[in-house]
């Protein structure tokens, strides 16, 4: 039976691996800190629209106690800026195969799917692993408390395209089986560049929640960093999946209330403020459009400063709003 390993199980990889446990489906969750003892511990909650459930998933803190087997599939669920740590972390860690003898390690033997915000995690997963596939991610969780996670979707709970990234067997095995019984849909996708690129203009306005909390009045900001971000794709020949594609995939799914919490609850970087991780993952996503735009004499600088903010308030154990929209308009040059 293929297990899954969720490598960084923060929202969406303790969301997913609850999810696919729930159904039967083997999974290991390896986590960090606070959330690993909480789920160590008491289980995993998940509290979602249609009901809260807890559940016994397997979790470790590390490659040492995961024992990884021929039967394994790693899917890497960190923050894009703690993605190149983790790889080096389980590159080399030993594969065993059905006699218990070491066949390998899990870069030569274990496909990785990247399950990652913004377009840089399967460069860094391909300088170590031999089979990677680029995951689209769109599953709208939130982790804010040690072992419980809220999922804000009923049914379809999630959208994944997945496609190989670089050349060789484009073979997803069992996963969109196990994947759509636990309410997911999963679409192979030989252009899932194409759908990460689309994702990353949409992961522009994570930064405005993080900074803002409360983006009300902020939607011509949003605007602008996303005008700029369109420019610097064009410019740089670079293709994502239009409106209509984008309507006819994530169109059906919902954002639901979640019994006895706020219906403002953001996203990844806003989360990362709430925790007060001290790290965000803005350098790769409005970032990212800066990078290009450098790389190509386009500058981006809406991108660029919204990137120098983020980090700022992450360094500075910022919560959400610790901005006005007025301010940041002024920060942006756009008053």
């Amino acid at each position: 039976m293929t297990r899954y390993v969720f490598v960084g199980a923060g929202a969406i990889g303790s969301a997913l691996g609850g999810l696919l446990a729930r159904r039967g489906t083997s999974v290991l969750l390896v986590a960090r800190g606070a959330h690993a003892a909480a789920m160590a511990a008491g289980g995993l909650t998940l509290r979602c629209p249609d009901g809260t459930s807890t559940i016994r998933v397997p979790v470790v803190t590390g490659p040492a106690d995961a024992r990884l087997t021929v039967d394994d599939v790693l899917v890497l669920t960190t923050k894009t800026h703690q993605a190149e740590a983790a790889v080096e972390q389980w590159a080399d860690v030993p594969v065993h195969d059905h006699g218990g003898a070491v066949a390998g390690t899990a870069a030569e033997l274990l496909p990785i799917f990247t399950a990652l915000n913004g377009v840089a995690g399967e460069e860094i997963a391909l300088r170590r692993f031999e089979r990677v596939f680029g995951v689209c991610v769109w599953f709208p969780t939130v982790l804010t408390e040690p072992g419980e996670v809220i999922v804000r979707t009923r049914s379809p709970r999630g959208a994944f395209h997945i496609g190989r990234y670089g050349a060789g067997d484009d073979d997803l095995g069992t996963l969109p089986a196990d994947w759509d019984a636990a309410g997911f849909g999963v679409v192979p996708a030989a252009d899932v560049m194409r759908w990460k690129y689309r994702k990353l203009l949409s992961n522009l306005s994570n930064a405005l929640q993080a900074l803002l909390g409360d983006t009300t009045g902020a939607d011509d900001i949003r605007r602008a960093a996303e005008a700029e971000a369109v420019d610097v794709l064009a410019s740089a020949g670079i293709a994502y999946a239009g409106e209509d594609e984008v309507q006819a995939a994530w169109g059906a799914l919902s954002f639901e209330p979640v019994p006895g919490e706020p219906a403002q609850l953001g996203g990844s970087s806003w989360q990362s403020l709430v925790r007060g991780t001290g790290t965000i993952e803005t350098s790769y996503l409005n970032g990212e459009i800066a990078l290009l735009g450098r790389r190509i004499g386009r500058p981006a600088p809406v991108n660029a400063k919204l990137t120098s903010l983020a980090c700022q308030a992450a360094r500075e154990g910022r919560r959400p709003g610790s901005l006005g929209v007025e301010e940041l308009r002024r920060l942006l040059g756009l008053a």
